[in-house]
């Protein structure tokens, strides 16, 4: 249980998430909230909670300025740091509803979610940004009448729409407004999270300021958390998961927040920062996954060997504590593994490491072993933007990798038809935004939400086996979940992503993108053209490449065999469409895409 200090603010006494940083304030005033990295400065600044309120009260001001009523929509479309939080409160605090925007994400997809929230405000993080917003989706800004661009500067200070845009330094005044204590209810509607599906059009999940701040209290009582630990934050704030577990509810315990610089720089600011929490996805550790694979193959047969051993090891030593196996004879060897090996892992993390938090997707069993074993106290857990996001999460007294843990403190779950997972939580949303159907559609007549996923309950342990609209179903009648293969193939270096296919068909097929570094050295092994598009149909190349997908997938059954594969080295990301913001694949248009290469593959 997280340690309940006085500096520690429930979810009833903030009653809103602008009141929990107003208590915040109050206990620890010139204690260091956040710290970024200044680009003017060129160095890591330090920013206490009474600097952040002078920031919050100066966005007041200007918005004060505008005729918005309470419940007015304010997007943002910002990159991680103290800004988006200044923002964030500052909408908040006077009672208006935020609207977080993927930075990376379409002009396209960025107007939708403006036009369908009918935002009054956008703030927007540079002047390119809203270029290439205005140029490729005009229509964005259609009921828009404030437009801020916070870094550089605009031509032009209104459209032809009649929507004002200003500069940072234009908008705010030199005056800030003292913070109000609204006494707002918990129940209002806070903000309206566009969900980025794999299909069709996103929907706006309504949560209300009691909806995020019961999910922030309870999974900060389901870990070990206190004042003294330091969070780093890397994901996107738009995504609920970071926003709940990275933001609100570090700022319930008086924790610091450190942002990143980007993605990109993560290795470099683990090492600076030296965080001793850590929330991310999947993806972030099976990169250092895949480059250890890598490295290793690199290495001596001895060094290999070692490593392993430790592996081997470090595995039964987390069983032991957790109850589940015995240490055996190896421990001997331990400490001398932990100096050569773990202690090194845990190193490029930083050193400071208590807890990393993985959720968002499934974890897949080979690294959520590979860290376990190096001592990481590394935490799975299972959520939906709908639930504000978390409803269940391990712990560490009782951390079952395989599972996604029992639910948090306040949330049922139960097994519903088709063996579906359905949660009653005070985190459920308020409903979809204008979409009436689609919330009565993802509710049950008797108030559960309906997850989509597929799972079991044992010894109140709960296990996701799967997505109900996910699984394939071959001819022969067997059932294959595409996702847990497909996390399985990408493990290997060689593969960047992958989809399965194989509905109502004799046998599976995949797509795979390749790794363009890995792809040269292949193609140099095979005598192959790397730049000749027409190689990645060679024969020999193609059962090279079966091969290392039957190798990646040799846990599956036996009828989960991948026969044919269709190799690419175009990449799939978000800005053509083919990733979802938090990096799922968007798996209808991937096989639209490849429609032509699917029929002929199966017309072999």
């Amino acid at each position: 249980m997280a340690q309940q200090t006085e500096n520690y603010i429930s979810a009833s006494l903030a009653g809103t998430l602008d009141g929990l940083f107003r208590e915040r304030l109050k206990r620890s005033e010139d204690k260091t909230a956040y710290t970024y990295y200044n680009d003017t400065q060129k160095a890591w600044t330090d920013m206490s909670w009474s600097e952040m309120a002078e920031n919050i009260g100066r966005w007041q001001a200007a918005l004060q300025n505008t005729a918005l009523k309470p419940g007015d929509r304010v997007a943002i479309l910002l990159k991680n740091g103290p800004v988006w939080v200044t923002v964030d409160q500052a909408t908040l605090g006077m009672g208006l509803v935020v609207v977080p925007l993927y930075l990376e994400d379409r002009p396209d997809n960025i107007a939708y979610v403006v036009q369908d929230a009918g935002a009054r405000v956008l703030v927007v993080q540079s002047a390119n940004h809203w270029q290439r917003l205005f140029e490729t989706a005009p229509h964005a800004l259609k009921g828009v009448e404030h437009v801020v661009v916070v870094d550089g500067n605009v031509e032009h200070t209104e459209c032809a729409e009649g929507t004002r845009i200003w500069t940072l330094k234009d908008w705010l005044g030199k005056t800030a407004t003292p913070l109000k204590e609204r006494g707002g209810d918990p129940d209002d509607l806070a903000t309206i999270v566009y969900t980025s599906g794999t299909t069709g059009k996103p929907k706006g999940v309504m949560l209300s300021h009691r909806n995020i701040l019961s999910v922030a209290e309870a999974s900060g009582k389901a870990t070990s958390l206190n004042e003294n630990q330091r969070v780093l934050s890397f994901l996107p704030l738009s995504h609920t998961f970071e926003r709940t577990c990275g933001y609100y509810t570090p700022m319930m315990w008086g924790m610091p927040i450190a942002y990143a610089r980007s993605v990109q720089q993560l290795a470099e600011d683990l090492l600076k920062i030296k965080p001793n929490v850590l929330i991310a996805v999947p993806r972030i550790f099976e990169r250092v996954y895949e480059r250890l694979q890598t490295q290793l193959a690199k290495e001596s047969r001895l060094k290999r060997s070692i490593f392993n051993f430790a592996v081997s090891t470090g595995w039964k030593r987390f069983l032991a504590e957790q109850g589940r196996g015995f240490r055996g004879p190896s421990q001997l060897f331990w400490p001398f593994l932990q100096k050569r090996v773990a202690n090194n892992l845990m190193a490029r993390l930083g050193g400071n490491l208590d807890l990393a938090v993985s959720g968002g997707a499934a974890l897949p069993p080979p690294v959520a072993k590979l860290f376990l074993s190096m001592g990481l106290n590394l935490i799975q857990g299972y959520g939906m933007t709908e639930s504000s996001p978390v409803v269940c999460a391990n712990r560490t007294e009782c951390n079952d990798p395989a599972s996604v843990g029992p639910p948090l403190d306040g949330i049922e779950v139960r097994i519903g038809e088709n063996d579906e997972l359905q949660i009653f939580s005070p985190g459920v949303m308020l409903g979809y935004w204008n979409n009436h159907k689609a919330t009565r559609e993802v509710m049950t007549n008797d108030g559960w939400l309906r997850t989509g996923d597929k799972a079991r309950i044992e010894n109140n342990m709960v296990y996701i086996t799967g997505r109900i609209k996910d699984i394939l179903v071959m001819s022969n009648g067997e059932k294959i979940p595409p996702v847990d293969m497909e996390d399985a193939i990408t493990l290997d270096p060689l593969f960047e992503n992958a989809v399965i296919v194989g509905e109502a068909k004799a046998f599976l097929g995949a797509i795979v993108v390749l790794n363009s570094d890995q792809w040269f050295t292949l193609a140099k092994q095979h005598n192959l053209d790397p730049f000749d598009k027409h190689s990645l149909g060679n024969s020999k190349l193609q059962k090279t490449l079966l091969n290392k997908i039957g190798m990646a997938l040799k846990d599956f059954p036996g009828y989960a065999k991948v026969r044919r594969v269709i190799a690419s080295l175009d990449p799939w990301t978000v800005e053509n469409g083919l990733l979802t913001p938090t990096l799922k694949t968007k798996r209808q248009l991937i096989m639209q895409k490849f429609e032509d290469e699917i029929d002929h593959l199966y017309a072999k």
